[in-house]
């Protein structure tokens, strides 16, 4: 009984989160002015996979990512010439609109994001 309990949790979780599958354009507001990226997200159950792109950082694939009702969390990992950095996203999202707060590993600044689904 527990697990028919359990099981059911969790495939209410899955049903209620939001379907943010497709494509998505973010903008923020950097040290050296704005920037954007473009996310590609595949949702399936809570699990949350993809890549993103931008200009500064290239190709990036979407990993550890999750969804739980409006609240998302994933990280990827980007160059900047030769050197790798890991970001960390959470976001809420509303309706058609995702806002994001990302940091690099270990703490330090954090960019606001705005993304927009295409």
């Amino acid at each position: 009984m527990k697990r028919l309990i359990a099981l059911l949790a969790v495939v209410a979780a899955a049903a209620m989160a939001a379907d943010i599958n497709g494509t998505w354009k973010a903008t923020a507001e950097g040290p050296n002015g704005s920037m954007e990226r473009t996310f590609v997200f595949k949702v399936d159950g809570n699990k949350v996979s993809g890549e993103t792109t931008s200009s500064m950082m290239g190709k990036s694939t979407i990993t550890d990512g999750k969804i739980d009702g409006d609240a998302i969390t994933f990280t990827i990992t980007g160059k900047i010439g030769d050197n790798e950095m890991k970001l960390t996203y959470n976001g809420k999202i509303k309706d058609t609109e995702i806002v994001f707060q990302s940091s690099a590993g270990g703490g330090g600044q954090t960019i606001e994001w705005h993304a927009k689904k295409q």
